[in-house]
């Protein structure tokens, strides 16, 4: 199991490690937890999230990343064990609210999360399970 320390400088939830089916989570208001499932972060919660497949991944999907206020910078989008792009639509209609959206593999988007979220970005991410 992979484990990550976390920014002391980081605020509000961050991802500290891996398991088999989900993540290792600090720093929320519910204390260290593990999540089995895919996750949205927001810089002030973290909630499991059901993800479809890649392929099906709709704005609809984002409701959690769209009701943030403000509007979040960018949305990390991690998308399992590999990389793999979203269907184009999703980016579009992201893009049509503000939101930009950087897709990578969700152990790089875990990383970039905490590192990101200790510069006190105001950022989203919707990670996948591996």
């Amino acid at each position: 199991m992979a484990e990550f320390n976390q920014d002391p400088r980081a605020s509000g939830p961050v991802i500290t490690g891996f398991t088999a089916r989900g993540f290792k989570l600090d720093g929320d208001n519910l204390g260290p937890r593990r999540v089995d499932s895919s996750l949205v972060l927001t810089p002030v919660s973290a909630m499991p999230w059901d993800a479809p497949a890649l392929d099906a991944l709709g704005i609809e999907d984002m409701a959690h990343v769209l009701a943030l206020e403000p509007v979040p910078e960018f949305l990390l989008l991690g998308t399992g064990s590999a990389l793999a792009h979203p269907p184009r639509a999703l980016i579009r209609a992201m893009e049509a609210h503000g939101i930009g959206v950087e897709v990578m593999d969700s152990r790089a988007a875990a990383r970039a999360w905490g590192i990101l979220r200790s510069e006190d970005r105001w950022i989203a991410a919707a990670i996948m399970g591996l």
